[in-house]
């Protein structure tokens, strides 16, 4: 038996890490969030954080078969929603 604790398993990235997990820049998950149009995010105190389940939930929004396959939906291109 080893007396190492059990390595930490993060549930929360901040935006940084989570552009790294989705494949974009920091700056395009920025402004999805501005937008509206990015994964649900948390404000924890002055943080924001991103759970790796609402990061991938996200991206499955746009996941396709192939070019004919309309899928749930589409992640929408980086601009501001129309309200």
């Amino acid at each position: 038996m080893s007396d190492r604790p059990a390595p930490i398993v993060p549930r929360y990235l901040r935006t940084p890490e989570a552009a790294v997990h989705l494949s974009l820049s920091a700056a395009t998950l920025e402004k999805h969030r501005c937008y509206g149009t990015g994964p649900l995010y948390h404000k924890l105190g002055g943080r924001i954080v991103y759970s790796i389940a609402d990061l991938d939930a996200w991206a499955a929004i746009g996941r396709k078969a192939s070019t004919s396959d309309p899928g749930v939906g589409d992640i929408p291109p980086l601009r501001p929603a129309r309200r």
